[in-house]
């Protein structure tokens, strides 16, 4: 017999800039990262020292955009962080 277990997960988005998806994993862990995808691209950047911890389909142009706007936007998303997770 076969038993398949599903658990929803909601992915909360805390904005969207150039067809950018900036979101997070309702069942997230620390340290604090955001989640960004457009189409099949994707990156993970670390909120206390902006670093890369996964990225695909991006070249060095694009993760150094996202670095910025993750820079410019850090209280935002540190905000949205602490919020949904009540830290």
């Amino acid at each position: 017999m076969l038993c398949i277990i599903t658990q929803r997960i909601q992915v909360p988005t805390i904005f969207s800039i150039g067809g950018y998806r900036f979101f997070f994993f309702s069942d997230e862990h620390t340290p604090e990262h955001i989640h960004i995808e457009k189409a099949d691209a994707y990156a993970r950047i670390e909120l206390d020292n902006f670093k890369v911890t996964d990225s695909y389909n991006l070249n060095s142009k694009e993760l150094k955009k996202l670095l910025k706007l993750v820079q410019e936007n850090k209280e935002k998303l540190q905000g949205a962080w602490s919020e949904y997770f009540k830290e």
